[in-house]
């Protein structure tokens, strides 16, 4: 078996069981732009792969720390060590432990930056999308108006300009699409238009 067979086969279905802003196409997005990324610095690809599988498979145990307990994860899973070192694997944890988009410290290796700045995904419309699909899991009963409100007070906080949200590599992508956001995140019709698609068709 090869380490992307293991990966395809034991890793990424388990994001199926997530909510939806974590589920296999946002992991599936991470892996392709790691990839990317791992090109355009020179580094691992292989283990820019496996970091990006592995990234948010701690949401299986507690959000708030899932950064971590994914680390945990990569770590107790032998199977890894057939493909990787012992200190590869370490990198790999700490890229993992970094890749938090709260996180005030930069990442501790190029690794923890490229997953950080693949998990960014500046897409607008999916940033709001994903945004609400929290918001129901945390409000399940919750009418438009009430997934609406707490999605815009999160977008506010974690985007706009002084929001907590940190570009690591400042890629293109992610530069245009953040301020293409915080357009929409100032249009208030534009942003309620976007948030009751969402509602409207999930």
């Amino acid at each position: 078996m090869t380490l992307q067979q293991y990966i395809e086969q034991s890793i990424l279905p388990q994001y199926e069981a997530f909510d939806g802003g974590h589920r296999r196409d946002h992991a599936d997005s991470v892996i392709r732009e790691s990839i990317k990324l791992a090109r355009e610095y020179q580094a691992d690809e292989r283990m820019a792969y496996t970091i990006a599988a592995y990234h948010d498979l701690g949401l299986r145990i507690d959000r708030e720390k899932h950064h971590i307990h994914s680390g945990e994860i990569l770590m107790a899973d032998e199977t890894l060590r057939q493909w990787f070192t012992q200190e590869q694997l370490l990198t790999m944890r700490d890229a993992i432990e970094d890749h938090r988009a709260s996180s005030k410290n930069p990442p501790r290796t190029i690794y923890g930056a490229i997953v950080a700045e693949a998990d960014r995904q500046m897409v607008p419309e999916t940033v709001i999308h994903r945004t609400m699909a929290y918001s129901a899991k945390l409000f399940p009963n919750g009418d438009f108006e009430t997934l609406y409100q707490r999605s815009k007070e999160h977008l506010l906080e974690k985007y706009a300009e002084g929001g907590y949200m940190r570009l690591w590599l400042n890629s293109e992508r992610n530069m245009q699409g953040l301020q293409a956001l915080r357009d929409i995140i100032r249009d208030e019709q534009q942003l309620r238009a976007l948030c009751k698609q969402w509602f409207d068709n999930r």
